[in-house]
């Protein structure tokens, strides 16, 4: 993978207490949450908002951001499609679309999706200007360029904290029927995180059975708050 090197880092004593103390415990009803889980994609649209709407429904602690220049969705053909600001209500999206073209837009899919998106939430967000979202325990990206441009940001930031972050990768091609599945998978692997009460400890074990089960692979690497 292009200029990134996934190390096995062992922690130090003072680093596994830095992020224990700034681990919090979220309560959902009646249950308590360890973990804080981001999902991303490029958009914001497709592959996590499927993931942050399982994962919610599941009563995951979850947020969900894009980390491209705009927002994109298809258009009436490759070179038009629709670009939009990070932050443009989703409602506004799916009434523009479907003035335009309500046949089109419903045949591909896109009125469907973007539907379900603003249930779950406003707007797109931007992954590179989600600082006041305060801290993740695990971000979960479903494109190696998405992948980079997360860990790149976060390398880029400043790091006071010391609190581990753990960034994984699920490739999962960006249409509905395996943004689906790919969702399906982002929940079960997050549900299996949650069951341990530190990731650190568990990560390798983690993924070699994900891998073993699914055949699908998964890359991950640790960066810091």
């Amino acid at each position: 993978m292009k200029n990134i090197f996934v190390v096995r880092i062992f922690f130090l004593d003072h680093l596994d207490m830095v992020a224990g103390k700034n681990r919090r415990i979220v309560r959902r009803g009646g249950f308590a949450m360890r973990f804080r889980y981001a999902m991303v994609c490029s958009s914001n649209q497709n592959r996590s908002m499927e993931a942050h709407a399982l994962l919610k429904r599941q009563g995951l602690d979850v947020a969900s951001y894009g980390t491209g220049s705009h927002v994109k969705l298809p258009g009436p053909s490759v070179r038009e499609p629709n670009v939009y600001d990070f932050g443009t209500p989703y409602k506004q999206m799916f009434d523009e679309l479907r003035r335009k073209d309500p046949e089109l837009y419903k045949r591909n899919g896109i009125l469907q999706m973007l539907k379900r998106n603003l249930s779950v939430k406003l707007a797109p967000q931007r992954w590179q200007d989600n600082a006041g979202d305060g801290v993740f325990d695990v971000v979960m990206t479903f494109e190696e360029k998405v992948f980079d441009s997360v860990l790149e940001d976060l390398n880029n930031r400043e790091q006071p904290l010391m609190k581990t972050i753990l960034v994984m990768n699920l490739e999962v091609k960006d249409n509905h029927e395996e943004a689906a599945i790919g969702g399906r998978l982002a929940l079960e692997l997050c549900q299996e995180i949650e069951g341990n009460e530190a990731w650190e400890d568990t990560i390798d074990d983690i993924v070699a059975g994900f891998e073993k089960q699914h055949r699908r692979k998964l890359v991950y690497s640790i960066s810091f708050y």
